[in-house]
């Protein structure tokens, strides 16, 4: 199936960069969120990436206005999937939302299209549930941030048919990604690995083992990780990571899972990472720098 035009459902830092890669790779491109709001930031998020690519010689001015064409803001969600060919859903990591949208797009969006939701953890079986087309509905889920990062990990469930996967694949690498192909188990293959190894990285620093710049240092030069867990954890969002945690813990039965105490409580004082200046690091100045957490 030849995509056409797509449409992005959230304006959130995953969705903007959805959007982007989108606009990028030649498609018409919607983007909508429910609030004005988040949906003007989303833009605007989109158009600085393109300015500073300019700036540092990257983009060419001529391309910034190429893609700034094919990307449109739309504050309705029927007219922003309306004629599109495949919809990518990348919204909050709520199950009851995003089944509501799925429901939604199942009335909304053209028979043939594709359905694609960027959840990190949840069963993809359960939000293809919610539409009479479940075979149309796959996991897509991008990674922060999305213009940059290479990777699509896309999720089949038992009901995902090998023309959407296909399709899914294309899409993938019209976008300048490299795909893997992974079952619908809790965590699929990313999330489960890196939110163990996040969740152990911050249970050593509470038990002192050694400073956070340190445990992620360690990670690098030892293990040739392009970044160390904490500070990748601050990037994802400690909210997002300990809600994928608690998913895994649900789903296996297995407190092997737990989110560490340190986490549940920076969670709870609002210290999400970079996207509030503070996590485990302080980032107020740009870079991280280290804390304390009494």
């Amino acid at each position: 199936m030849a995509i056409e035009r797509v449409a992005v459902i959230g304006a959130g830092t995953m969705g903007a960069g959805i959007a982007q890669v989108c606009a990028q790779a030649g498609w018409r491109t919607n983007l909508y969120d429910a609030f004005p709001d988040g949906l003007e930031r989303g833009m605007e998020r989109i158009a600085a990436f393109w300015e500073k690519g300019i700036a540092r010689g990257k983009t060419t001015p001529e391309q910034r206005d190429e893609w700034s064409a094919n990307l449109t803001a739309v504050g309705d969600l029927a007219a922003a999937v309306k004629e599109a060919d495949m919809v990518i859903e990348a919204v909050p990591e709520i199950p009851e939302l995003k089944q509501r949208i799925f429901s939604e797009l199942d009335e909304l969006a053209p028979p043939h299209a594709i359905l694609g939701t960027n959840t990190s953890s949840l069963s993809i079986a359960d939000i293809a549930a919610a539409t009479s087309r479940p075979s149309q509905v796959i996991g897509m889920h991008f990674f922060n941030p999305v213009p940059i990062m290479k990777l699509l990990e896309l999720v089949r469930h038992e009901h995902t048919s090998e023309t959407t996967i296909a399709a899914a694949q294309e899409a993938g690498q019209a976008m300048g990604k490299t795909c893997i192909l992974v079952r619908d188990i809790p965590g699929f293959a990313t999330s489960r690995l890196g939110v163990v190894l996040g969740n152990e990285a911050i249970r050593m620093l509470a038990d002192g083992v050694a400073s956070a710049k340190d445990i992620d240092t360690a990670m690098v030069l030892g293990y040739k990780h392009p970044m160390g867990p904490l500070a990748l954890t601050d990037l994802v969002g400690l909210d997002v990571r300990r809600d994928i945690l608690l998913n895994l813990q649900r789903s296996f039965n297995d407190d092997a899972y737990a989110p560490h105490p340190l986490l549940e409580r920076l969670v709870a004082e609002g210290r999400l990472g970079k996207k509030t200046g503070k996590g485990i690091y302080d980032w107020s100045s740009g870079q991280a720098e280290e804390t304390n957490f009494e």
